[in-house]
């Protein structure tokens, strides 16, 4: 596998231009790939996430962030294009003219944030909305490339990928 420099893209208008480049950037070096990787974020009202929640996850009340994995990525193992081809979509650009393939990106999910949620969390935790929005993004894109928290060694894990990405943004948690 021809390793690269971990590539992201965010689909999506809930970030501006500079916050989508910022975040992509510290992601990268997260996952060992040989395609960019996509994500979907996108930022919902209270009664979204909670439909969501209710529907896909049986669990009728409001949460902060959602993640939905395109597949089923292993924690830490290299992600092969070849491995996903359902979720390889192809860059499209134009070339004197005329739209051409560019290469292609592999899409891992989506990640749902509430966004009355995360202002309450920001002020609930004594650091600014923009570090919160960050995180919760992060820890839904952890998600898709297959970290958990359902044990305290996965705990420990995704906090120390979560705190690797923040301090790369320079967000500490007193931001």
């Amino acid at each position: 596998m021809k390793r690269t420099t971990t590539e992201f893209a965010i689909d999506g208008s809930a970030l501006r231009r500079g916050a989508k480049k910022k975040l992509c950037t510290a992601l990268g070096g997260l996952a060992e790939t040989d395609t960019p990787l996509l994500f979907e974020l996108l930022l919902v009202s209270e009664e979204e996430i909670r439909r969501l929640n209710r529907e896909q996850r049986q669990v009728d009340k409001i949460t902060d962030v959602l993640s939905f994995p395109a597949s089923d990525l292993v924690a830490g193992e290299p992600i092969r294009a070849a491995e996903h081809t359902d979720c390889v979509e192809p860059v499209m650009g134009r070339r004197k003219g005329e739209w051409v393939e560019k290469g292609a990106r592999l899409f891992l999910g989506s990640v749902v944030i509430c966004e009355k949620r995360a202002r309450e969390q920001a002020e609930e935790y004594g650091h600014s909305y923009e570090r919160e929005l960050f995180y919760l993004a992060v820890h839904g894109v952890l998600h898709c490339l297959g970290y958990d928290h359902e044990t305290e060694e996965e705990r420990a894990v995704m906090r120390e990928k979560e705190e690797y990405v923040m301090q790369k943004m320079g967000l500490s948690r007193e931001i």
